[in-house]
Parts: structure tokens; sequence; C-alpha cells
């Protein structure tokens, strides 16, 4: 029980910083780094750990606590064999006890003992039911070096850290998504500008002027927005601008403190 209450503090310390850094705001890639550096610091001793993901379809190291345990997951991605692969392609954690009889990976077997692994532990960051990421960790003190309640606490901290990266990942949605969103508005404000132009060159109605826009713009194989900018630059001499800037007055910065223009 003194070895267990020895061992809960740390684990209720690391997994807060997650939370701490979850409130900062960081990127995610920060927040990679730094689960990574906390991450090798939740088993006794510690290990070292590297953060496994796809990109373009090819397996990658995203952030590693130390050189040699990005070297080991390098080696894996190389030999195309190894716990790392295993654990992001099934989504299940990776336990090996003595590398030395470990006959699952023959080829990774030799060189992680070459590179002074003794066991390991890799385990799949899921978000949305989804394994994104595999969480490595390397012991190179001894064989069986990750303890039942060692693992344990590794499981813990790798379910909030994939917790903490679901957040994180859904914030940069939602930045893109409201990007998005700003893009479309401003497409819109410029289109409608442009309709209007329209409307009193042609002295038709707004459907009709938008079914003009529309047709150069297939002809064209142009994007709307492209050719409504090109009509307003060609008429006002001027690229167009967010009509929405005008509530605020600073459209071009001379209305800034409410007063009329002279």
């Amino acid at each position: 029980m003194a070895d267990e209450g020895r061992h809960e503090a740390p684990l209720l310390n690391v997994l807060g910083s997650l939370h701490s850094l979850l409130l900062s705001g960081p990127g995610v890639e920060d927040l990679l780094a730094e689960q990574a550096r906390v991450a090798a610091k939740v088993v006794e001793p510690p290990s070292s750990c590297g953060v496994t993901t796809r990109y373009d379809g090819q397996p990658r190291t995203l952030v590693a606590s130390d050189p040699r345990a990005a070297l080991i997951d390098e080696r894996q991605y190389a030999l195309g064999e190894g716990p790392c692969l295993e654990s992001l392609e099934k989504g299940v954690a990776v336990s090996v006890t003595d590398q030395s009889r470990e006959t699952r990976w023959g080829r990774y077997g030799d060189a992680a003992l070459e590179l002074g692994v003794k066991s390991s532990l890799s385990l799949p960051l899921t978000v949305d039911a989804q394994t994104i990421a595999a969480m490595n960790l390397y012991g190179y003190d001894r064989p069986g070096q990750f303890t039942e309640a060692d693992r344990e606490r590794a499981a813990a901290f790798a379910d909030q850290a994939a917790t903490t990266l679901a957040f994180a990942v859904r914030a940069v949605r939602q930045s893109q998504l409201s990007e998005q969103l700003e893009h479309a508005l401003t497409s819109r404000s410029i289109i409608d500008q442009a309709l209007g132009l329209l409307m009193g060159q042609q002295k038709c109605d707004a459907k009709t002027a938008f079914e003009l826009l529309r047709r150069h713009s297939q002809n064209n194989n142009r994007k709307l927005r492209d050719v409504a900018a090109d009509l307003i630059a060609r008429h006002t001499g001027q690229p167009p601008v967010d009509s929405r800037t005008f509530e605020s007055g600073h459209a071009d910065g001379s209305l800034s403190n409410g007063s009329a223009p002279t």
C-alpha cells in the first residue's frame, strides 16, 4: 500500500499538468511534445517516450522525449515491424517484458537490443474512436522494467492524454471552421457588391444578375468570388473590400476614432 501511494501522487501531478497545458492553449505539436516529456516520467525509473502517428500513409514520430526514443521508433519504420507499429495499426496496448526473449518481430528484436532496449510498452492514443497515435515507452535498465502498476499508470496517462488531445484537435477543427465561415462571409459580401454593379449596368433584377455572374464563372472555370472581385476591380479601380468592415469603421483605417471624413 505504501508503494502504491508513493506512485499515486506523481500520477495525479502529471495528469494535472496535462489539464494545465490544455488550458494554456498551446498548439497540438506543443501539446504532444509535453505529453512525451511527461509520459517518460510516469513509470519508475523514468523511461523515454516517442509518439508515433501516420502522415501521408507513412509512420512518423511526431515528438520524442529524447533522441534515443526517436531512433528506436525510426528503426521500426525502416524495418516495417515492431511494437509501436502494431499498437498504432491495431489500436491495442503492446507490452514487451524482456526484449532479449521477444520473438514477435525478428529483425526489430536485434535492432532494439543493439539500441539498449530491455523492455517496452506501446499504448494507443484514441480520439473519437480512432487511433491517431501510439505512445511508446522504452526501458533500458532491466527486463520486466514495466511492472503491472507501471502499466496501469501508463494506461491511465494514455487515456487522459488522448482525451486532452481530443480537446486540442476539436479546438483546431473549430478554428478551421471559423476561418472557413469567415471566408464564406467575405465571399458573400464581394459577390453581393458585384451583383449590385451588374444590376445597375444591365438594369436587371438580382436573380438575373446572379445568373450572369454564375454563367461567366462556369464558362471561364473560375470561382464565383474571383469573377466578382475582378468585376469590382475593373469598375472601381480598387480591389474589393469586405463590406462588413464598414460597420466598425475600419475599412481603410480613416474612421478608427468614429469621426466623420474630412
